[in-house]
Parts: structure tokens; sequence; C-alpha cells
């Protein structure tokens, strides 16, 4: 595990992909806090968290987006708080959880502004300020690779 400072003011730790595969898709998935489940599934499913391990979905199209390691607990798309930007239908699709900027706002600076760097597109857009992305971003991680991603896509 390893601490990430890419945010204004926060401090992610990274783990590791596991191999521990989705129950309904039987997709890899990723390691995520329990905080930050327990910050974004809606509050009448918040009180059923009992696991302390837990993982997200990374497949696009699969409805499950929590599990937890010893798969008894799945929470899906609509019984979570915010929309998961790479889901099939996610509307919005945030790039910045915490500023709320969308992957759209993200395409416009870099075509309409000329932005090709995450801090441009900081600076333009607002994103990664008063960040508090262990609650915010599903993944409970920084928002700074998902931004470079859009970046790499748009400049192709």
């Amino acid at each position: 595990m390893s601490t990430k400072d890419c945010c204004s003011s926060c401090k992610t730790e990274v783990k590791e992909e596991n191999n521990n595969n989705c129950p309904i898709c039987n997709n890899g998935g990723r390691s995520v806090a329990k905080e930050t489940i327990v910050h974004l599934v809606k509050d009448g499913y918040s009180n059923l968290l009992h696991s302390e391990e837990y993982m997200i979905c990374m497949k696009e199209d699969c409805e499950a987006v929590y599990y937890s390691l010893n798969k008894d607990e799945v929470y899906l798309q609509h019984q979570v708080k915010v929309p998961i930007w790479f889901k099939v239908d996610a509307n919005p699709k945030y790039a910045c959880y915490c500023s709320e900027v969308t992957e759209k706002q993200v395409i416009n600076a870099i075509k309409e502004q000329g932005a090709k760097t995450v801090k441009e597109i900081n600076a333009i857009t607002g994103a990664m300020k008063d960040s508090n992305c262990i609650k915010n971003n599903p993944l409970g991680t920084c928002c700074h690779g998902i931004i470079q991603e859009i970046i790499d896509k748009t400049l192709v």
C-alpha cells in the first residue's frame, strides 16, 4: 500500500488490486476502504455494512458497484448516492467528485481552452479543490488519474 499525495488536501492510500471477483459478473474488482462505502451507499443501506473489506466492480456494464470480500454483501448502482463514472449510463460522469467537475467540463477545458495537463484542468475547472477523496470518490482515491485518462483520450 502506498500513499499518494496529489490533491490540494488529501492523502489517499492506494491499495493494490485484489483477485477477488465480482459475485455478479465475475470480473476483477479493486479494493475500496469501508469509509468510502459507508459515505456513498444510500442511507437505508449503510446500516447493513458488516464486513471490513470491500471491492468495487470495475466492469462497465455490471450493475454491481460494491461487494464484500466474502461476497455476502452486494450494493448495486441504484443503492449508491452518486453515479459511478465508468459505469454505462452514468449521468453525470464526474471526473472529480469533490468539486463536482464532469468529464464534459474536462474535455471542454482541453478543446476550447487548450488545457494539456492536470494542473491546467484544475485551474480552469476547479477540480481537486477542497478534496475529501476517501469519502467522495467511489474508488476512495484521488481523481488525478481519472482526469489524466480523459486528457490522454482527448488529445489523441
